[in-house]
């Protein structure tokens, strides 16, 4: 397990920087009591039509990249995928192995919400069903698992669960983050999480390489939420709206690149009744399919 892991973040090269404790050392401190705060949108008046406020994407040409392309190695998809499709939520994921002695806790680049009613969550694992270990094993063989939103109050502590420990050693002592009794299923939520969520496995699929035909490269995972845990400070009374002011969710970007959320800004759904009453915007309606009025 630790020597497969290893060996993948060699091959990634994910890290950029030959001396990260210099680079970060150069760096400005992080603002840790900056608050959260709403702002305009980038372009206020902005009326139907109009299009990009930025007129660079016409000017400036793109190139074509073939994922398949003769010689081009799958690790170059993966580096331009997650630097491309951004910001993402992590993944933070909480098992227990089937005899329960013992527990795994980890984060995942490839996560998100798929459905609401019922409510569903897609969690992407590299490598096959065969060899499948720790998090993957887990939830296969117990079919449950906590998902836990991570908040820049726990980062580090967050980064550290992906330690590439061997089978069997628990990432959370490592994390020093404490594990807090779920209430349907046996795995453990993250107490620091201002938001968790008890989960049972619904399905897993598992995928093979293009580029190596035989060779099981993913597994996707599709859980459903059963039970949700948030923190008192953080949600309304009617348990609707969570705080981002509270929550302070990181999101994932390229190579070793985290961020955090503090400039909001709020745009209402437009309603096409409503907007179509503006003589100038009802001409819209008349467009042909490629954008261009009649």
């Amino acid at each position: 397990m630790a020597e497969g892991k290893a060996d993948a973040e060699a091959a990634i090269k994910r890290n950029p920087h030959p001396d990260f404790k210099g680079v970060e050392d150069s760096r400005p401190d992080f603002e840790k009591d900056r608050t959260v705060h709403y702002v305009k949108t980038p372009k206020p008046d902005w009326k139907p039509g109009q299009g990009a406020n930025n007129a660079s994407g016409l000017s400036t040409k793109h190139r074509e990249i073939d994922p398949y392309a003769e010689g081009r190695p799958a690790v170059h998809n993966y580096k331009l995928l997650i630097s491309g499709v951004v910001p993402r939520p992590v993944g933070f994921v909480s098992t227990i192995s089937e005899d329960g002695k013992s527990t795994n806790l980890a984060p995942f680049s490839y996560f998100n919400m798929i459905s609401h009613d019922p409510p569903l969550f897609v969690l992407g694992f590299a490598g096959g069903l065969l060899n499948a270990k720790d998090s993957l094993a887990n939830l296969l063989k117990t079919e449950e698992c906590t998902l836990n939103i991570i908040s820049q109050d726990f980062i580090e502590a967050a980064n550290y669960t992906s330690l590439n420990a061997p089978a069997g050693i628990s990432e959370w002592t490592f994390s020093g983050l404490h594990p807090a009794k779920s209430s349907i299923v046996k795995p453990d939520r993250v107490q620091e999480a201002v938001f968790s969520i008890e989960a049972k496995l619904v399905k897993s699929l598992e995928w093979e390489s293009k580029a190596t035909p035989g060779k099981k490269t993913g597994v996707t995972v599709i859980v459903e939420g059963l039970n949700f845990w948030v923190r008192e400070d953080a949600v309304d009374e009617a348990g609707v709206l969570i705080d981002p002011a509270v929550l302070r969710p990181i999101c994932r970007l390229g190579g070793i690149t985290y961020g955090r959320v503090t400039d909001l800004f709020e745009l209402p759904r437009p309603q096409y009744n409503d907007v179509i009453k503006d003589p100038e915007i009802e001409k819209l309606a008349k467009s042909k399919t490629d954008g261009q009025l009649e």
